[in-house]
């Protein structure tokens, strides 16, 4: 295999961390193996290569993903770099009102100490 050919694809894995989808590269291969990342349609393991052009759908985080690979790269870059690589055609992330006037998006965790007044206050019984 030339070099050539080798700039032009890369492993799954590797790419889904460089590109910052995922925090470390086992975990992209635990997503992989468990059946949570599909190239073109087609399941992907965690050697499968991606080349410009292809589709990445994955199940990340609970969140479905959709990605257009841009530029296969294999070691980790900054965020600013990252997303010059791919192209997101994913669904923007459920937004969940908890009640009117609060909204949670889910994925963000903990609420803050603001949030966190707010709900006990809405909790409270107004019957003062």
């Amino acid at each position: 295999m030339s070099d050539r050919a080798a700039a032009d694809e890369t492993r799954i894995d590797r790419w889904l961390c460089a590109v910052r989808l995922v925090k470390t590269r086992p975990i992209a291969t635990q997503l992989c193996e468990a059946g949570h990342v599909r190239v073109n349609g087609s399941g992907a393991k965690a050697s499968s290569k991606v080349r410009p052009g292809d589709r990445v759908d994955a199940l990340i985080a609970g969140r479905e993903r959709i990605v257009e690979v841009v530029r296969p790269i294999e070691s980790r870059v900054g965020a600013a770099v990252a997303v010059t690589c791919y192209v997101d055609h994913s669904p923007p992330p459920v937004v969940i009102e908890v009640r009117p006037g609060i909204l949670a998006v889910r994925g963000e965790g903990r609420p803050n100490k603001r949030l966190r007044r707010e709900l006990e206050r809405l909790r409270r019984p107004t019957d003062r």
